[in-house]
């Protein structure tokens, strides 16, 4: 399956992010946590305003994508989310909201926005969300009474999603595909029906069992989802460890390269002196160390190809 990374594209008149929803499901599954004034220290914030914690964007993290046959998985990395988020700021889109990527919101505006930078000091610790450094997390305030009592309070929203020319468009598409199926299997039954009406025989029991199979692929589909979504991310963390290997191998290669100009270096005085070459001090221990290179070189070597299998 495609790994797509999704960046800025700054050709683009349009570009980055239009908005925050607040959803049921989010993409990066990532819940938010709600807040009040006493449990986050935030000026001119009286006891009546409600606020909502959560991460917007998690860098490397696998998100699943369909659109019509095509399946997927899309990903942003450090770099992006850090521009994207800057980017809505400047743009002044701090009060751009939606409800589940369709209906415009009221009264909800982002009054916190930063960057994970510390595994173990981030103020995101303190309210139980352990997300990788790199994130992008938001404190939004809602001075709306209905999205607080009808959705938060409820948990009828979960978390925080992203909207922009990078990933709306898609989820659009994704929306779409399932009006049009749910059409078909309306237009189905529909006929179906028809058949009855008609005299015509319908094989229940296969429609039964057709259901059972789907409803059995549909749960198997899921846990199957949740393993490759942890299978990627350990992929992106083999990714990202190998630019130290390769960077640990490129200063390894250099040092070998001066072992070896040494080293024929004292061979050449020791034909000129006359003397073996096991007389100078050190050479033995140099042709060793040239000699046990093979094995860094066949790791390198493993290690990249395994890095580009990847991508």
């Amino acid at each position: 399956m495609r790994i797509v990374e999704l960046i800025l594209d700054e050709a683009q008149e349009m570009m980055g992010i239009d908005a925050i929803s607040i959803v049921e499901s989010p993409a990066i599954q990532e819940d938010f946590v709600a807040l009040n004034s006493e449990e986050i220290k935030l000026a001119e914030v009286s006891k009546e305003k409600k606020i909502l914690m959560g991460a917007l964007l998690v860098p490397n993290k696998p998100i699943y994508r369909k659109n019509g046959d095509d399946e997927y998985y899309i990903y942003f990395s450090k770099d992006t989310i850090a521009k994207a988020s800057q980017l809505y700021l400047k743009n002044g889109y701090q009060g751009n909201s939606t409800l589940e990527h369709a209906n415009a919101l009221q009264g909800l505006t982002l009054v916190e926005s930063w960057l994970v930078e510390d595994e173990v000091n981030d103020k995101s610790r303190k309210y139980g969300m352990n997300v990788p450094v790199g994130t992008w997390m938001g404190a939004v305030k809602v001075d709306n009474d209905e999205v607080w009592n009808e959705y938060v309070k409820t948990n009828k929203v979960r978390g925080f999603s992203i909207e922009g020319y990078f990933a709306d468009k898609m989820e659009q598409s994704d929306k779409s595909n399932k009006a049009d199926m749910e059409e078909i299997e309306a237009a189905q039954l529909l006929s179906a029906i028809e058949k009855i009406v008609r005299g015509e025989k319908v094989e229940l029991g296969i429609m039964k069992d057709l259901q059972k199979a789907t409803n059995k692929y549909i749960k198997e589909k899921k846990s199957f989802d949740n393993i490759t979504d942890a299978w990627y991310t350990d992929l992106f963390k083999i990714r990202d460890k190998f630019s130290k290997i390769e960077a640990g191998y490129k200063s390894f290669k250099s040092n070998l390269s001066d072992v070896e100009k040494y080293v024929k270096e004292a061979e050449k005085m020791a034909k000129d002196l006359g003397i073996k070459f096991n007389a100078i001090e050190g050479y033995n221990e140099a042709k060793a160390l040239i000699k046990s290179s093979d094995d860094f070189n066949d790791v390198y070597r493993e290690a990249k190809k395994l890095k580009n299998k990847i991508g």
